[in-house]
């Protein structure tokens, strides 16, 4: 049973095995995306937050997701494409995964444990859910799709005091 984000390994968008033991001692927020979503132009805004905060010791984490009304039907490189073409972005993102159902990923099922959304519901409820990882590996908050990117600075702020 993992203790702490760092106990996962995930696969990035190019395919390679990533610990994220690799980012302890970093603010982490971690966003299951999707390139075709009324909320996709939240790219634009997880970009500005890692340009601002990313020297800071801030990373963002974007793992594509397709389980929402099939909103991300495309490869991996596909959607790694999109994302720098569309919006720039230059935060690390990962292979395409399910972060609900039988097949969803360990780290999400960790994520949904660790902060349940409202009600108590552990399932995630649609594209750009946001997870904020404080610098020691625990879940600290779970922000729902509609909460901009720029509303989370202030928790962001906080953690890198």
């Amino acid at each position: 049973m993992a203790e702490t984000i760092y106990d996962f390994t995930v696969t990035t968008i190019m395919g390679l095995p990533k610990s994220l033991a690799d980012y302890r001692g970093k603010v982490l927020l971690i966003v299951n995306t999707a390139s075709k979503c009324g909320f996709t132009p939240q790219f634009a805004g997880l970009q500005a937050l890692y340009e601002q905060y990313h020297d800071r010791g801030f990373e963002i984490l974007g793992f594509p997701c397709n389980q929402f009304m099939n909103q991300d039907p495309g490869t991996n490189e596909e959607i790694q494409n999109f994302c720098q073409v569309n919006y720039g972005v230059t935060f690390p993102m990962f292979a395409k995964i399910d972060v609900n159902g039988d097949n969803a990923h360990p780290l999400y099922e960790y994520l949904k444990r660790a902060a349940p959304g409202a009600l108590g519901l552990k399932a995630i409820k649609w594209n750009f859910t946001k997870f904020l990882v404080d610098a020691q590996g625990n879940v600290v908050k779970r922000f729902e799709p509609s909460v901009e990117p720029a509303d989370i600075a202030p928790d962001i702020e906080a953690l890198l005091a």
